[in-house]
């Protein structure tokens, strides 16, 4: 009986190391993915101040930027995901209203993901919740055809 225990005992601090091992790496990668890839904002033109021509200074905000992505990436995520399953509740108790869902999925899912030195230097809005689009704010509620 002790053997037995024990032995699940171990795997399941096996199965912790590998599951933290994973979530880092998924950290790892999302920290060198592109800004864009999930960002909202688009891309700022570029100013006249390169901060790609590998000074110290540039390095800093880059290190920055990554340290910051990594503290701030697991809440934005785990806020986007429960959005998504709070959305989908939202859409089926609601009768199958598309809007009602939308307004939860807009605000949870679309906002900014990754920390960029743009965004430590004031250039770019940090945006934890996500701005509806332009296009669907001035969409009227489609009503129906009135019989004629």
């Amino acid at each position: 009986m002790d053997t037995y225990s024990s032995s699940f005992g171990r795997l399941g601090i096996v199965s912790g190391f590998k599951l933290v091992t994973v979530f880092l790496l998924l950290v790892l990668c999302t920290v060198t993915m592109a800004s864009s890839a999930w960002s909202q904002e688009s891309p700022t033109p570029q100013s006249s101040q390169n901060t790609e021509g590998g000074t110290a200074s540039s390095a800093g905000m880059q290190a920055a930027a990554a340290v910051s992505t990594i503290l701030y990436f697991p809440f934005k995520a785990a806020f986007a995901i429960g959005g998504g399953i709070v959305g989908g509740l939202a859409y089926l108790f609601s009768g199958f209203s598309e809007q009602t869902a939308k307004s939860i999925w807009n605000t949870s899912l679309y906002g900014t993901y990754f920390i960029t030195p743009d965004h430590l230097e004031g250039n770019r809005p940090i945006r934890f919740l996500g701005v509806a689009d332009s296009n669907d704010a001035l969409e009227p509620a489609s009503a129906p055809e009135p019989v004629r």
